[in-house]
């Protein structure tokens, strides 16, 4: 007898962003190439924001936004998929500077409840909780989101936009 097991689902949120080239085209490509890769379903996407970069050198202006995705892959997988989409939309993280340009970035930021650190992947994202562009959009997609380790998505923006 055949037992059919449904794989289990995991709701994780992916930032995304660019600042090189054509970046509306470049999010809604990378969006597409997440929704076509077996093991994800693209639940919901973020407003897109245009935002300063930081970083060591001058460089054009992000358009960054956040997708909540269902997914059957673990972490490390979805993570080679991130890449691997980068990759295909002309990103070169070899030849980059860190915190420099970029055509594409995709960062897995959240996976459901799991908190995962391994040489090459921390989730939640290690800098989530320092920057604006990330968790505006994503406030916008799942406000009461408890991050595991971090607390509430509201709270850690509302904490953000505080004067200290």
């Amino acid at each position: 007898r055949f037992v059919y097991v449904r794989p289990v689902t995991v709701t994780a949120y992916i930032g995304l962003g660019a600042n090189l080239g054509d970046r509306e085209q470049a999010l809604a490509a990378a969006v597409a190439a997440l929704g076509h890769i077996p093991g994800i379903t693209v639940a919901e996407l973020s407003s897109v924001r245009e935002t300063t970069p930081w970083g060591p050198i001058a460089q054009p202006d992000y358009l960054n936004a956040v997708a909540a995705i269902e997914t059957s892959l673990p972490p490390r997988a979805l993570l080679a998929r991130l890449l691997e989409i980068e990759c295909a939309l002309g990103r070169n993280r070899e030849d980059e500077i860190r915190y420099g340009p970029r055509p594409i970035d995709l960062d897995l930021l959240v996976y459901g409840d799991e908190i995962v650190n391994e040489p090459g992947l921390e989730v939640p994202h290690p800098r989530l909780a320092e920057r604006a562009f990330v968790l505006e959009p994503l406030a916008e997609l799942a406000s009461a989101l408890e991050l595991p380790g971090l607390g509430r998505v509201s709270d850690l923006l509302e904490r953000l936009d505080s004067p200290p």
